[in-house]
């Protein structure tokens, strides 16, 4: 069996898309902590008290996650094997801070609506597939 180092057509294209998504989450994340009337605009009263009463480890956690995600992207389009390492620390962060915030808050009845659910969901999916994606590319000396 024989190993090639070149890069795949779909190393650019997840890479990429997701470096995009993940700047999406990058984005939310300054809003939110810079407290941007206008992105905040979108929220209620009782969301935006519910945000801002998070603990500074939960707020550690969702910037480890958030910024973690990007710079994962960004590693795994440089084909850097370190993009497995931060991967996986941003998909610990964010599923220690989903379970935190709908399972020991009151997060499921202040946002918990399907399309809020929905994107969390998808946003763990999303995690884990890039961790498991960068995995795979490195056990196929795809990653350096």
């Amino acid at each position: 069996m024989s190993v090639s180092n070149q890069t795949p057509w779909h190393l650019w294209l997840v890479g990429t898309i997701t470096l995009l998504w993940n700047a999406m989450g990058a984005l939310d994340y300054y809003m939110s902590q810079t407290k941007n009337e206008a992105y905040l605009s979108m929220f209620t009263p009782e969301q935006l008290d519910f945000f801002y009463s998070f603990p500074s480890w939960s707020v550690a956690l969702w910037a480890l996650a958030v910024w973690g995600g990007l710079l994962g992207c960004v590693l795994l389009l440089l084909r850097k094997q370190l993009a497995v390492q931060v991967f996986l620390i941003s998909l610990v962060c964010v599923i220690v801070n989903t379970i935190y915030m709908y399972g020991f808050t009151n997060g499921l009845e202040i946002i918990g609506d399907p399309i809020s659910l929905g994107f969390s969901v998808a946003v763990i999916i999303v995690a884990i597939f890039l961790y498991l994606y960068a995995k795979k590319m490195r056990a196929q000396n795809i990653l350096n």
